[in-house]
């Protein structure tokens, strides 16, 4: 990575949108034990090309003519001049944590935690769901990917920052939490009542459907996730399968490391897997160093609007050196890098450092990628229990694998 001096996260991290939260906290950086800079404090000479006065003339209004001057905190002041510096740079996925914050934050990065099991996010100013996690209350209660969160309990989320709308979501395990919710396809919102729980983060099923198909749903590039896939390709691959589904819908990603791994498996070594830009202009590359069993093998990759960040890193690979067909909705469209520096009194900073690309230079953030094959999930069919994506998906590889054998393969 650039700068390798620096204790770079580096994860996709959806998002949110700005970060990525299971009514928790950041998706991505889960067990992960980083080594950050201590970042000491600077003269503001020379960092800013700007007149910095008007900071501090503010600071001695606020002192001298604030009616509560009680009520003036000084460090409070200076968290607040941080966000607000965030702020202004227009960026969901660059945020402050003050100690106490930055504290919970590292704790929930390493454990199950009480929530209501949704990635949720910022995009266009509105909090969002980006996607429910497989098994836990969210889904349980219909939420689904895109979802426009408008209200938690009784508080308007208009405004409200990723961290604060954490903190009113989460809750002790067992308590219910009212969320106000409105979907695309809806006249008006409607309030859904979700009780909390632990929440424990799926990775991976598998199957081989209809004899010779193989059938992978990867929920999440958690450090888990190599070994389980490694497994589910080993065995569906010894069986022999003629083709192979892998659904991503509802992945908002994880490590960027672990992205990496699994590309291994379709791609021939050397293989660009992503390229990361920095405002430098330099482009960093990362290159397949797997085995590339399953390349060779007929594949349909599932998405839709919770498929992001590694999820979509996945996609862009095998879309671009394998050719192979994406089928559902657009993937959420989550392409930036973020790094975490840790400053002097404990509180962190989480900033955007790079933009991600597709083996072909495809830009990804904020678009998102396009199926070839538009398959929409409406709500009729969740109450019928139907899977129009998944459907489509298993006519179209059965289209591509007739008249193959199926294939053996010996990985080594």
């Amino acid at each position: 990575m650039k700068q390798q001096n620096k204790a770079q996260l580096t994860v996709l991290i959806l998002v949110l949108l700005g970060a990525v939260f299971y009514g928790g906290y950041m998706f991505g950086v889960r067990e992960v034990e980083p080594v950050e800079n201590i970042v000491v404090s600077k003269d503001a000479n020379g960092i800013i090309d700007a007149d910095f006065s008007l900071f501090w003339d503010s600071v001695k209004i606020i002192k001298d003519r604030f009616y509560e001057p009680g009520e003036v905190d000084d460090q409070e002041l200076v968290y607040g001049a941080i966000r607000g510096v965030l702020g202004a740079l227009g960026d969901p996925y660059s945020t402050f944590f003050e100690p106490e914050d930055a504290e919970k934050f590292q704790q929930d990065i390493t454990g199950n935690f009480g929530g209501i099991g949704a990635q949720i996010g910022i995009r266009d100013n509105q909090l969002i769901v980006i996607a429910p996690l497989k098994g836990n209350p969210a889904e349980a209660a219909g939420l689904k990917a895109k979802d426009k969160i408008l209200q938690v309990d009784d508080t308007g989320t208009t405004g409200l920052s990723i961290n604060d709308s954490v903190k009113i979501i989460r809750g002790e395990t067992g308590t219910d939490v009212r969320l106000l919710i409105m979907r695309d396809s809806w006249d008006e919102s409607r309030e859904i009542v979700i009780t909390r729980a632990n929440i424990q983060v799926p990775t991976l099923d598998w199957e081989v459907r209809d004899g010779d198909i193989a059938y992978i749903q990867l929920y999440s590039f958690n450090s888990n996730a190599p070994t389980l896939f490694y497994k589910a390709s080993f065995s569906a691959l010894l069986k022999g399968v003629s083709g192979l589904v892998l659904d991503l819908r509802n992945n908002s990603g994880g490590f960027l490391e672990v992205a990496n791994n699994i590309s291994g498996w379709f791609l021939e070594r050397g293989d660009v897997i992503v390229q990361e830009k920095f405002p430098d202009g330099t482009v960093h590359k990362f290159y397949a160093n797997g085995n590339g069993a399953w390349r060779h093998i007929p594949i349909i990759v599932l998405v839709n609007g919770g498929s992001a960040s590694a999820s979509e890193i996945l996609i862009g690979a095998i879309r671009d050196h394998l050719g192979s067909t994406v089928v559902g909705e657009q993937t959420f469209g989550k392409g930036t890098v973020q790094e975490i520096e840790t400053l002097a009194d404990g509180s962190k900073i989480k900033i955007s450092v790079a933009e991600w690309l597709t083996p072909n230079g495809t830009h990804i953030d904020g678009e998102g990628i396009t199926p070839d094959v538009e398959v929409e999930f409406t709500d009729e069919d969740v109450e019928n229990e139907r899977d129009p994506q998944l459907e489509r998906a298993f006519e179209l590889i059965k289209e591509q694998t007739q008249g193959m054998t199926a294939i053996q393969t010996i990985i080594l």
